[in-house]
């Protein structure tokens, strides 16, 4: 008993001096309700989960600001278990989102785009058709060109490719059931109907010529919007065999219209674009101003509905003027034939001039050509063919800039019909060994250069 008794006296002196003992208190940290980030446009308060939560905003295309933020939410465990308290599991320190990288293509910020303006040139032979539908819905593109060439659809007088004119009937309608319009520039007589058979040229009988023009408008009644009547006449190499005499194109121009409009009377006349290249020789070339103020001379403005016009830029930025004094191109720059705008603004003030002035001006091609990103057919990098040298001078990215701009210079002329742009898909199609190929707007490879991206992103809502 005595034994037990102490025992117990312990005890209770234990619990005493337990009493007395201060527990210490757990230290407390106080999480914010809210953080704050900064972003490109100012600071922003978002919701703080996490203590110490290190947060680093990231500006994506398009202007989003992406905060990340650490997982929460219910426990799901499939049992009773979960309604009994726990401790908080522990949250692993947040890792830093890395900057987003810069966009693939430059931001349009001017001001929206009329689709009705937007055109592009496409290769169509041998081509998947839901391709290039899948491309001009991409791009929005109001409009699609295609050329006709005359020599390869009507070989023999009366006989008619079978599958040139089979790709051309499912362009047609898959332009006419996606809502765009197609313009059919049509050029190059077959050899059978020229007085030589050395590069192109017109028809001995331009009566030949409205014969197809009409085929072609029966055909295609109501479904094709417009007609462009041959093309670049005032180069040798399109108009060989008769002389460089705008006079000459404008009498072919009136007999093509004649066979589409007996058959269409709703579609479109548009005169051929002159080449703008600097030449006035007289042989090889008649420079594109001379040659278009003797089309207007010769009449041409009570024949068609518009007039084409070619205003590439070579080298130069659309901007820019054969004037300044300063020239960012090394090459192309002393002859306002190579500026885009000087082009635009001379031919509109010659259709004034010459009482044309409800003319609008069509720009059946235009672009910059770059060789960035091409690849030969063995694989290895491309390089601009002779003759267009000057291609190693701007990057895709300037041919992105270039042509959005353009696009915008335009969208303020009143007098500026829809501008198509060259081209979406050469490079593609026949490969790096043509200057065409420089102008398209997807590699060798298929994959989109940064005008593509560019063009489908414009800010415009589309």
């Amino acid at each position: 008993m005595h034994r037990f008794a102490i025992v117990i006296l312990c005890g209770l002196l234990f619990l005493s001096a337990c009493r007395d003992e201060q527990p210490t208190q757990p230290t407390l940290t106080t999480v914010p309700a809210t953080a704050t980030v900064a972003t490109a446009s100012g600071q922003t308060t978002i919701p703080s989960p996490q203590p110490d939560l290190s947060v680093t905003p990231a500006t994506v295309p398009g202007g989003q600001i992406f905060i990340p933020i650490a997982p929460g939410g219910e426990t799901e465990t499939g049992d009773a278990l979960a309604a009994i308290p726990t401790e908080p599991a522990a949250v692993a320190p947040a890792t830093a989102v890395p900057p987003s990288p810069e966009p693939d293509y430059p931001a349009y910020t001017g001001p929206p785009l009329d689709r009705d303006k937007i055109g592009v040139q496409i290769y169509l032979h041998r081509q998947d058709m839901r391709d290039i539908v899948r491309h001009l819905q991409a791009l929005d593109a109001g409009w699609v060109k295609t050329q006709v060439s005359w020599k390869l659809h009507e070989p023999r007088p009366g006989e008619y490719d079978e599958e040139l004119f089979g790709e051309l009937d499912r362009l047609v309608d898959a332009a006419a059931n996606n809502n765009v319009k197609l313009l059919l520039s049509v050029s190059k007589a077959p050899e059978w109907s020229r007085p030589t058979t050395e590069e192109d040229g017109p028809p001995s009988d331009y009566g030949r010529f409205e014969d197809f023009m009409r085929y072609l408008a029966t055909r295609y009644q109501g479904r094709v919007i417009a007609y462009e009547v041959w093309n670049e006449p005032n180069l040798r190499r399109e108009w060989n065999g008769a002389p460089l005499d705008p006079a000459l194109l404008v009498e072919l121009t009136r007999r093509g219209a004649a066979g589409v409009r007996a058959i269409d009377p709703g579609a479109l006349i548009i005169a051929a674009a002159p080449a703008t290249t600097g030449i006035n020789d007289g042989i090889n070339a008649v420079d594109d101003r001379n040659y278009f103020g003797g089309m207007l001379a010769a009449g041409m403005a009570g024949v068609v509905d518009g007039f084409g016009v070619h205003p590439y830029g070579w080298a130069n930025p659309p901007d820019s003027r054969a004037g300044d004094s300063q020239q960012v191109s090394a090459s192309h720059n002393n002859h306002p034939s190579f500026f885009f705008a000087d082009t635009m603004e001379d031919y509109r003030t010659m259709l004034a001039a010459a009482g044309a002035a409800d003319k609008q001006l069509w720009a059946t091609e235009f672009g910059w050509g770059s060789f960035d990103n091409l690849l030969s057919d063995e694989g290895t990098a491309a390089m601009p063919p002779a003759g267009a040298e000057f291609m190693a001078e701007n990057s895709e990215w300037e041919q992105a800039v270039y042509t959005l701009r353009a696009f915008e210079i335009a969208h303020d002329w009143d007098w500026a019909g829809p501008m198509f742009l060259w081209n979406l898909n050469f490079a593609p199609g026949i490969g790096s060994a043509f200057s065409e190929s420089g102008y398209s707007i997807l590699r060798t490879d298929g994959s989109r250069r940064p005008a593509y991206w560019a063009l489908e992103f414009r800010a415009d809502g589309s």
